[in-house]
Order: C-alpha cells, then structure tokens, then sequence
C-alpha cells in the first residue's frame, strides 16, 4: 500500500511504517489529502513525527487549514488553530479562507466552531481590498462620524476622487477636487502622470486636499504641489494653488499652535505654510530620511499622546513596498524609528495581496485606530490589470507607544467590520458636477459639449462626439470610461449605428490602460461599408479583425465578457440573437506590465470611445451595464 492509499484509508499504522522507512515520502499532495479526510490521529501523527512544513501551500497559495475545512471535522481543525497557530483568515490565491470554505461546504461543526472561538459570524467581517480597481495611494480623515478618502487620479478627469463613508468598509465617490477643465492642466501630459497621491486633512471648517501635480519629463519642472480647499467636502474646491517645491506625496501637518506643514519625500522633508495653505514660506528641511531608505516617500505625520509620529511609504510602489513609522517628541526631530519596523509590508509571495504600502491612519469616535494603505493584486502572479487599490486594517498601540498593525501579521484577506454597517448614500450624489457620472471620467478634460449623460430609470446612457485625433495620441478626447475593479466581468452597451460613417471612424466599448495600450470592438466603416470589428492597440501596433457588414441595421449591443486576461466579444444586430466576433485571448497590455513605455501603474478601464478623424460623427450609447462575475 502507498502512502496516499493508506491516508485515503486512514489507515495510521501502514502510515507509520511507510514514513519510518522512508521518511521523505511524505509531500504536499498527500499531507492534504490528509487534512482533507480530517482524521484527528493521522493529522497529528504526520504534524508531530513527519518531515512535512506546516508552511506547505499549493498553487492556489492553500494551506492544510484550507484542506481541513473540506472535512467537518471540529477536532481537527481545532487542533490545527489552536495547537499549530493556523488561521482561518488566511486567504488563498482569489482570497478564499478556511472558514469560507466550511460554509459553502456547509460543514456545520466547523462553522460552529469558529462561531463560538471568535465569538462572531462570516458576515461580521469585512474583505480586503475595500477599494477595488484603481484607487491607489489613499489619505484619510474623519470629520465627526463621517470619513473621508482621497486617490490618485493621473491624467483622468475630473481630478481626484473624494471618497465618503460612515462605516470604513463601505465607499461612494462624492466629488472630486478639481472639476474645472481650465484648472486641471492635463492636455499636454503623457499617460500615468498628472496628480500622484492626494492628501485630505480638516482645518478650522475647511477640507484641504494636496497632491503632486506630476508634469512630463521636460526640464527645468518635473513636479510641482497643488493644494485646494472647500467648506464642504464634495466641493466645490478652490482653483488650486501651487507650491514649487520639487519632490512627491505632499500631506498637510496642522500642529496644536496653529502652524500649518506640508511633508514631501525625498525622505519627509518639511515647509512650513501659510494660514490658508496657499503659499510657502519656509525652506524645505529634512526630518528623517526612513528606516529602509529605499525610495522613502508618503510621508503623513500625526501628533498623539505628546509624540510625532511620521509614516512612511518604502521600497518602491512594487513587490517589496512597505510602512515604515518613526517619532519624536518635538516636530522637527531627531526621529527614533520603530523597533517594530515595517509595520505594514508583504512577505508571502502567493498572496492575493501584494505591493502593500502607502499607509495613512484614522482614528473612530471611540478611540480606535486604523491604517488605509494602497495594495495590488496580480493575475496569474503576473499582471496588475486592476491597478492599486486600497486596503484598510486596525492599529494597536503597544504599552510603549508604538503602532502596530494587524497584529503584525501584514495585510489581512479578511478582518472584523469596525463599525456597524452603514450603506445609506451621501446627499446630492449622482452626477458630476462635469455632467459625468460620479464613478466615470474621461482620460484628461473632454471638450466642450462633446459628452452628454443621461441617467433615467436607471438606466445610463450616453452621447459621445468623437475625437478628431486617434485614442493612440495623448490628445484624443471624448473617451469615457470608469475603473475595471474585477478580473472577471461582463460590460455591455446598446449603439446608435449612423446610416453611414466616413471610411476609417469607429466607435465602440473599449477596454482603455492608457493611450499607448488599449482595445476597441464596435462598428467603424472599411471600404465605405460599415461592418463590425476589434483593435488591439499596443505600443505602436495594430491589431484589427474585421468581421461582417452591419447591413440595414440601426443598433448594435456589444457585450464583452471577461475572465482574466480573456475577453470574448459578442454582439447582435437590432436586438436579434447574439453572434460571436472573436475572443481575445490575452489582454496582458491593460496593465503595468503590459510594455514598458512611460509611467504605468494606473489601473485598466472600461468604457466607449468614438473616433471621427476629419468628418463629423456624435454617436449614442444606451444601457450600460458593468457587472462583476
């Protein structure tokens, strides 16, 4: 009998025998497969006398816990919690946990158990990221019970999202800090730069938001800092003013005496500002350089039972990002680091989390604390097709004053909801002040007049003017879009199809990253007939099928359905049955990693594009429709 009949079989003495003789014999597959029988004495046995890790995982990152909860077995999974430190939080690859797979098993006394040891239930925790889709970057404060959370915006329009929520789990954007077209001064700028990590903070009756405002590589002026503020947190925001001092990840500091700071890597550095924030009148000094001193950035400080205490982003926004924190107790140093250093990082490399950092913290009307911080989840270990998004876990103090989160056990798949539940919607959240939808935008300001949205029994539809310049330049316009924030989803949208385009417009649903990768699939017209057909824009490279004539036809509804890097294209005519254009096998350039090109580490988008190149062409969309899988 071999080893793995003989666990089937739980069958311990053959098992002793086998492993006494051959004690590498025992691997991964055959140590889950033991925990999935979940016999207690087998388990045992090969945890306490085997040569197998408990660190074991498979090539969805799960664990013997994870195994175990396929058998309802309590005992074992007890024993495997309570004897050998497993959690039951611990996610896998699509951040699956133990106890999420012993409920939809329905293995009752597993559940029982987990009910009873942490004394709540499945529902009463929350689930990392909180943010999906690109909202990387995060700064956070509370005014009363409301909070409230800024994100980087880049090149899109409007120009950083405001954030609002009553319950820390649960967001709705609610404004947006510049929605003036004449303010935002993003019509020249390349993909991935215009404004890098906001900053909200509450003064005297005003919100404040910083951020840097990240210009093309075209000497002498890389970056310079904006600062807006309003009475009211949606807006509308002051024209912004500027501080030019170069450097990245601006936050605002407003001491106990009235002093107001603004902190900006390299390192943190330090100024000091006027009492509206909008002029600088101190020289920039260095606080403290980090404790990783690799790329030391997003520096925030908060002042708390007579310290300072300045956090950190390091090691770069990639694999290897981190929190770092640092105190003292008067404002312009010398800082001591944390012993507990970094506070915030990701050291297991199959996790659904990675890249995290960035961190920002929160206080709650009770006196508890949490941290906000960017993460990134890859496809296949590879590719970050959802851009940065943002996470949040709680903050202990220890009894010598230092931050530490989660336990120290980095970033948590899922962890205990901190305030009761609260969806309920902010008022006058809708539509833009720009006319778009609050969770669209378009890549930088689109023109005048050129896009119209109409919302009506719930039902979003839009009327697009194209672009006269291709979505491949930096100046097309008029594309409208908003964040993809699954790996698996299913958009569609019905379009007007004119009697006849000029030959080589097109218009349709497109998956857009940024001008230098993007994909279309819609109607255009090729030797002076309308037919159907996708691009693949990447780099400097086409890639188009054409499929059939539209004929006679008035509409057409596109529908893209999407599983990771495929995306199958199917439309129909007037309504009629569905037909299948093509799929696309491997949209790997809506990301990052896609090629190397310029700045990337936005975030892939979905939405519509209309091109009219010479000619005139306004086309109508109704019934958009995004829908996770």
């Amino acid at each position: 009998m071999d080893l793995l009949t003989a666990i089937e079989k739980n069958d311990l003495t053959v098992i002793r025998e086998l492993l006494v003789n051959e004690p590498t014999m025992i691997d991964a597959k055959t140590f889950f497969a033991a925990g999935k029988k979940g016999d207690l004495d087998v388990i045992r046995y090969l945890v306490e006398y085997s040569r197998i890790s408990l660190n074991e995982v498979d090539d969805q990152n799960r664990n013997i816990l994870h195994y175990a909860a396929f058998s309802d077995n309590d005992k074992t999974f007890e024993y495997l919690i309570d004897r050998c430190g497993m959690s039951p939080f611990v996610g896998d690859v699509n951040r699956v946990t133990p106890w999420d797979i012993a409920v939809s098993q329905g293995s009752e006394h597993i559940v029982s158990f987990l009910e009873k040891k942490y004394n709540s239930k499945l529902e009463d925790y929350y689930r990392n990221p909180i943010r999906t889709g690109m909202f990387p970057d995060p700064s956070i404060v509370r005014v009363g019970e409301d909070y409230y959370m800024v994100n980087s915006s880049f090149i899109f329009f409007p120009c950083i999202p405001i954030s609002h929520s009553r319950d820390l789990i649960h967001w709705e954007i609610i404004g947006h800090a510049i929605t003036n077209p004449e303010w935002a001064g993003l019509d020249e700028l390349e993909g991935g730069r215009g404004y890098w990590a906001p900053d909200i903070s509450y003064y005297e009756g005003r919100f404040y938001i910083t951020a840097t405002y990240r210009l093309n590589d075209a000497p002498p002026t890389y970056r310079r800092q904006i600062v807006v503020s309003s009475e009211r947190p949606e807006g509308p925001y002051s024209e912004p003013s500027f501080i030019d001092e170069d450097g990245i990840d601006p936050s605002i500091f407003n001491d106990d005496d009235g002093r107001r700071y603004m902190l900006l890597n390299r390192g943190a550095r330090i100024l000091e500002l006027s009492s509206d924030a909008t002029r600088q009148i101190s020289e920039a000094t260095l606080l403290y350089y980090g404790d990783n001193k690799r790329a030391p950035e997003g520096p925030h400080i908060i002042k708390k039972d007579g310290y300072y205490y300045l956090f950190m982003a390091e090691g770069g926004t990639g694999i290897g990002h981190k929190v770092t924190v640092a105190r003292s107790t008067s404002l312009m140093g010398v800082y001591e680091p944390s012993p507990y250093n970094p506070i915030m990082t990701q050291i297991d490399p199959g996790a659904a989390l990675q890249r995290c950092g960035h961190g920002d913290l929160v206080d709650t009307t009770d006196g508890r604390w949490y941290m906000v911080y960017l993460c990134g989840r890859m496809y296949d270990k590879k590719y970050s097709l959802l851009g940065r998004e943002t996470a949040i876990d709680p903050v202990e103090w220890t009894s010598d004053g230092w931050p530490i989160v989660n336990h120290g056990d980095g970033p948590s798949c899922m962890n205990l909801k901190p305030l009761p539940e609260v969806v309920n919607k902010f008022d006058n959240v809708g539509m833009s002040v720009t006319g778009l939808p609050l969770d669209f935008m378009t890549p930088r300001p689109f023109e005048a007049g050129a896009v119209k949205c109409y919302m009506e029994d719930g039902r979003l539809s839009f009327s697009i003017k194209g672009s006269s310049v291709p979505l491949s330049s930096k100046d097309s316009r008029n594309i409208v879009v908003r964040r993809q924030s699954d790996f698996d989803f299913n958009a569609s949208v019905v379009m007007d199809i004119p009697q006849q385009m000029q030959e080589g417009q097109f218009a349709g649903l497109t998956g857009y990253y940024d001008e230098n990768t993007w994909m279309i699939f819609g109607v255009t017209c090729r030797n002076g007939q309308n037919c159907i057909f996708e691009c693949e824009h990447i780099g400097d490279d086409d890639k188009i099928f054409y499929g059939d004539n539209v004929g006679s036809a008035k509409s057409i509804t596109l529908k893209m359905f999407t599983k990771g890097l495929e995306r199958k294209l199917v439309y129909s005519l007037d309504g009629d049955s569905d037909k299948e254009l093509t799929t696309l096998g491997n949209v790997y350039y809506l990301c990052d990693e896609g090629i190397k090109r310029g700045k990337r580490f936005t975030g892939a988008t979905i939405g519509m594009a209309v091109y009219r190149g010479d000619g005139e062409l306004t086309i109508d969309f109704s019934d958009f429709l995004y829908e996770k899988m």
